[in-house]
């Protein structure tokens, strides 16, 4: 009985703790105007798994983006990587807005120029 006790409490703390995203922004290939590129968005470390990532162009989404799977890490967090084709333009804005429980955050992917 104290045994049940023990693991009911473990799994009620558990789900109260949690930790925020860490957030990746890049592309697959140096970030060359003019060149077909990927642009990705790699989130980690985050839990619980209430999470949703939209990769943007000038504040609009960009269609036909693809999410892994969610996936666990030890320590109960997760991991998810979103991923798109693009052609970077001198001038355009990329990013990935990542909205964790109720906090919604914006990254800029930086250009190699």
């Amino acid at each position: 009985q104290t045994y049940n006790f023990f693991v009911v409490f473990l799994v009620c703390l558990l789900s109260t703790v949690s930790s925020h995203p860490k957030v990746q922004v890049y592309s697959r290939n140096p970030g060359n105007f003019g060149d077909k590129n990927t642009l990705i968005c790699h989130v980690s470390g985050f839990h619980p798994p209430d999470i949703s990532i939209q990769l943007l162009k000038n504040g609009v989404e960009i269609p036909d983006a693809k999410q892994t799977d969610l996936a666990f890490e030890q320590g109960w967090q997760f991991h998810l990587t979103k991923s798109v084709g693009f052609t970077p333009a001198s001038g355009e804005e990329y990013t990935c807005r990542v909205r964790h429980l109720k906090n919604l955050k914006t990254y800029t992917w930086e250009a190699d120029m």
